[in-house]
């Protein structure tokens, strides 16, 4: 894995962040970690929506299609 460092941080948003670890009972590092790959995958999902809004024409279904496939695919 790689190692990522982080200059220049001020103390108070240091604290900060190391208090939010504290909470979920998790080290700085291993919370750090957490948000960097939770925010990694928000940019993937982010650019995921933007592609869907550029299609025309594609949005050839009601909303209760949609219902039908999500009942679907919970009753799989």
């Amino acid at each position: 894995m790689t190692a990522i460092q982080i200059r220049d941080v001020p103390p108070e948003i240091r604290d900060q962040l190391a208090a939010r670890a504290r909470e979920k009972g998790q080290s700085l590092s291993s919370y750090l970690r957490d948000v960097i790959i939770r925010e990694a995958r928000f940019a993937d999902n982010a650019r995921v929506i933007d592609e869907i809004s550029t299609w025309e024409g594609q949005r050839n279904f009601s909303v209760d299609d949609v219902l039908d496939v999500i009942d679907t695919g919970r009753s799989a």
